[in-house]
C-alpha cells in the first residue's frame, strides 16, 4: 500500500538557496512546455511527454535558459510528467485546462524519484547537495519501508516540509466488523451519524475571524512591494495556515476512529463545488472541509479494508421518513425537527442519516439505486424492502 509520511524541514542557508532555484526551475520549464502546447494546439497539433522532454533538452542548451542545468533534472522531469497528466484529465474531462504557475500565487514545490535522492540510515540526501537534509521525524518511517518518490514544498508561511511516499507494509485491513454507519454532513452540526450521535462542528475559521480581518487589513494598507507588506502578508498566511493546520488535524482524528469502528460507511454524494456558489452558506461550508472528509474517510477504509458507499445527491434522505417512507413533499432548512403522518417525530439530521444507512444497505445487498420510486407497482423498493428487513 502506498502511503506518504510528512514531516517539517529545516534546510541549511545553502540547502535553501538551492532549493528556491529548483523551485523556479521547475515552474519555468512548466510554463515554457504548457506554452508550447498551447501554441501547438492552436495549429490543431497534438504535444506529448516525449516531445517536451526533448524540447527541455534543446532549452538547457540556449545561453537565456543555459541556468536550468545548475539544477537537478528530475525534478524538472517530473514536472513535465504533471503537466502530461494534467492534459490527459482536461482531454478527459476531468479538469480544466491547465494555466500557467505563477511566482506569487503557485505552490512551490519539487518532486524527486528515486535517481534524484538518496536515503540511508535514516537520512535524506537530494541531489546537487553534499549534506542530508535537516528533518524532524515527528514520527518513524514503518519497518521495511523504502521511499521512492521525495516531495519538497515550502507553504505561504514560509515553513519547509518533505514527503516520503513509500510501499508502507504496516498497513493492513483490519478484522471484520458488523458495524455501518450513516453519515450526515452539516453546519450546525459536522457530522451526524445514524446511531444519534452528533460530531460538533469546531468552526476554525470563524474562531480566528477577527484576527484574520485586522491582518487582512493591515496588508490593504500596505504599500505594494513593500517590506512592510510583505510581512503583512506573512502574518496573514500564518493565520490561514493556523487554521488549515487545526482543521486537518481534527478530521485526520475523526476520520480514523470513524473507519476503525464501523465495516461500511454511508455517506452522501454532495457537489459541494456547486454548493460553495451560496453566498450565504457559502464561507460555512468551506471551513466544514465536506470535501476533505470524504477524501480522508475514501483512502483510509482502502488502507484497512472498509467500505464507503456514496448515495446519489439527489436522494430525499431529509424528507423520507425512517420509520415508514413517506416522502414529504418540502423540507425547508429552517426545520430541524418534524412529524411524519405515521406518528413519528424525527429529528432532521438523524433521520437522515438513517435513511443513507438503508439506501447504502440496500445497494450492498440488491445493488439497485439509491432514490426510491414514489410509487411501486411491481411490489416495494430495494431500500423499503432493506428498511422492513432490519426494522426489530
Amino acid at each position: 500500500m502506498k502511503r506518504a509520511f510528512k514531516y517539517r524541514l529545516y534546510p541549511s542557508d545553502a540547502q535553501a538557496a538551492e532549493l528556491s532555484r529548483t523551485f523556479g526551475c521547475v515552474r519555468k520549464v512548466y510554463n515554457l512546455a504548457l506554452a508550447a502546447r498551447t501554441e501547438a494546439w492552436t495549429r490543431q497539433e497534438r504535444v506529448n511527454y516525449n516531445q517536451t522532454s526533448a524540447m527541455l533538452t534543446a532549452w538547457k542548451k540556449t545561453e537565456e535558459l543555459a541556468y536550468l542545468n545548475e539544477v537537478s533534472s528530475v525534478p524538472l522531469q517530473q514536472t513535465l510528467r504533471h503537466l502530461q497528466t494534467a492534459f490527459t484529465n482536461f482531454f478527459g474531462k476531468r479538469a480544466r485546462y491547465p494555466h500557467f504557475k505563477s511566482r506569487r500565487k503557485s505552490g512551490k514545490s519539487a518532486e524527486y524519484t528515486t535517481s534524484g535522492f538518496r536515503f540511508r540510515d535514516g537520512k535524506l540526501t537530494l541531489a546537487k547537495m553534499p549534506e542530508p537534509l535537516d528533518i524532524v521525524w515527528s514520527r518513524p518511517l514503518s519497518e521495511g519501508a523504502k521511499p521512492s518518490t521525495v516531495t519538497v514544498s515550502q507553504d505561504a508561511v514560509g515553513r519547509w516540509f518533505v514527503s516520503l511516499l513509500c510501499d508502507d507494509p504496516s498497513v493492513t485491513p483490519l478484522g471484520a466488523s458488523g458495524n455501518a454507519v450513516g453519515i450526515d454532513v452539516g453546519l450546525d452540526h459536522l457530522l451526524t451519524l445514524s446511531t444519534g450521535e452528533k460530531v460538533t462542528n469546531p468552526r476554525h475559521e470563524r474562531k480566528d475571524r477577527v484576527r484574520l480581518a485586522k491582518a487582512q487589513r493591515n496588508l490593504a494598507k500596505k504599500t505594494r512591494g513593500s517590506a512592510n507588506r510583505n510581512k503583512a502578508r506573512h502574518r496573514v498566511a500564518r493565520i490561514h495556515a493556523r487554521i488549515a493546520d487545526r482543521r486537518r488535524d481534527g478530521l485526520h482524528k475523526l476520520t480514523t476512529r470513524l473507519v476503525r469502528e464501523n465495516q461500511t460507511l454511508v455517506i452522501e454524494d454532495l457537489t459541494v463545488r456547486t454548493m460553495v456558489k451560496n453566498r450565504t452558506l457559502s464561507r460555512a461550508i468551506s471551513d466544514a472541509a465536506w470535501s476533505q472528509f470524504r477524501s480522508m474517510l475514501e483512502y483510509k477504509a482502502a488502507w484497512y479494508g472498509r467500505e464507503v458507499i456514496a448515495v446519489d445527491r439527489w436522494f430525499p434522505s431529509s424528507r423520507l421518513c425512517s420509520a415508514c417512507g413517506t416522502v414529504q413533499d418540502k423540507m425547508p432548512l429552517h426545520v430541524r425537527t418534524w412529524t411524519c403522518d405515521c406518528g413519528t417525530t424525527h429529528d432532521r439530521d438523524v433521520n437522515a442519516a438513517k435513511n443513507l444507512l438503508a439506501a447504502g444497505r440496500a445497494v450492498a445487498a440488491c445493488g439497485a439505486g439509491v432514490r426510491p420510486q414514489r410509487s411501486t407497482p411491481g411490489g416495494q423498493s430495494a431500500m423499503k424492502q432493506e428498511v422492513s428487513r432490519h426494522e426489530p
